[in-house]
């Protein structure tokens, strides 16, 4: 039945959307408050997959259950808003870091945390034992099993991404 009312949807049938809407609104929140762990968040989701849904119902085949379909659907929606609100937190602290020339030691040694939790998982991991645990190359390579020039890119492509994230100058 739903790969019926999704093929007339698709077409444009008002009353079949409004019919999947109503037959699995429930899913689509349930599914975002399992991804997301807050209501609110859960009831953004739930709409832009609504919204969402409206306009890709005709790319539906109907290869795999409608269900299955919206499922994907409903984390791709959330993933999507999730990457949002991880860009605008960046936004935020670069904003802070630059508007903050008053700021303690302390703030930006957490704006620089913060900030870098954002690198890929070698580079971070390469930015943590050497600068934070003080080992050398040698050592952090051994323990991430690379040599020591690729510690040495890693932390070159840390810090020019951290001066990024950061909105520092590149001096």
């Amino acid at each position: 039945m739903d790969k019926e009312l999704a093929r007339r949807a698709g077409a444009g049938d008002r009353e079949a959307f409004r019919t999947l809407i109503d037959r699995h609104y429930a899913f689509i929140h349930a599914t975002a408050w399992k991804w997301t762990g807050n209501k609110a968040d859960a009831e953004d989701a739930a709409q832009d997959v609504c919204i969402r849904l409206a306009s890709v119902l005709s790319q539906f085949r109907g290869d795999a259950a409608f269900r299955t379909w919206l499922y994907a659907l409903v984390l791709n929606t959330v993933r999507d808003q999730a990457r949002k609100r991880a860009r605008d937190v960046r936004r935020d602290q670069q904003a802070d870091w630059v508007n903050q020339e008053e700021a303690s030691d302390d703030e930006r040694l957490e704006a620089l945390w913060q900030a870098t939790l954002n690198l890929s998982p070698r580079q971070r991991d390469a930015v943590l034992l050497v600068y934070s645990e003080g080992l050398d190359h040698a050592t952090t390579g051994k323990i991430l099993g690379c040599g020591e020039s690729t510690i040495a890119w890693h932390l070159h492509a840390a810090r020019k991404r951290l001066r990024a994230l950061l909105g520092l100058n590149a001096a």
